[in-house]
């Protein structure tokens, strides 16, 4: 992972009582893997997953009843 600062975008589904994901599109599309972390924990640890599988997250998180 790079050492620059990544820029951290909360997900839409950040107003279901603050249990949300962001991630960090700029450095998915400069490098191909999409950093994940939980927006209450931004120095804890990041999933980093390839493109199919975040948009398989993203799939799974609009199908889910919330």
């Amino acid at each position: 992972m790079t050492t620059e600062p990544l820029n951290w975008i909360k997900s839409s589904y950040s107003n279901n009582g603050g249990a949300c994901v962001e991630w960090a599109p700029e450095h998915a599309s400069a490098t191909g893997v999409v950093p994940v972390r939980d927006s209450k924990l931004s120095d804890g640890p990041v999933l980093m997953v390839s493109h199919s599988a975040f948009a398989g997250l993203v799939a799974l998180a609009r199908s889910t009843d919330m």
